[in-house]
């Protein structure tokens, strides 16, 4: 399951997408990650082509199975690093920053140390 970090974060933000409005559409994906409408139809082409989402005939869009594995371990890792930092004294802001930013490099063995002291 090796892709790139963007393409994690365009997988991660149709999760929270579909998880907060139970549905995604390109306009809220490029609203959400700050990033031009057309750059999201790009990503979603490629996304699509490589079988990590489908598109519906009214252009909502889903994960496959493959698609919502990336995308849920990342957003797992953003919210247990998020929560981590924030036990730190880290401002719930800068904490979400931070966590976008460490969750695509972090090791398996450090996050599941950190996993370890907020459980």
């Amino acid at each position: 399951m090796n892709i790139y970090e963007s393409a994690e974060d365009y997988l991660e933000q149709i999760l929270m997408l579909l998880e907060q409005k139970g549905h995604a559409r390109s306009v809220d994906i490029a609203a959400g990650l700050n990033v031009s409408k057309p750059s999201v139809s790009v990503a979603m082409k490629k996304l699509k082509e490589n079988g990590y989402i489908k598109m519906s005939t009214d252009n909502l869009i889903s994960l496959t199975d493959k698609g919502y594995a990336i995308a849920r371990k990342i957003y797992d890792r953003h919210q247990a690093l998020t929560k981590y930092l924030m036990q730190l004294g880290v401002s719930a802001e800068t904490a979400r920053e931070d966590a976008c930013k460490i969750e695509h490099d972090l090791s398996e063995e450090s996050f599941a140390a950190i996993c370890a002291q907020i459980r």
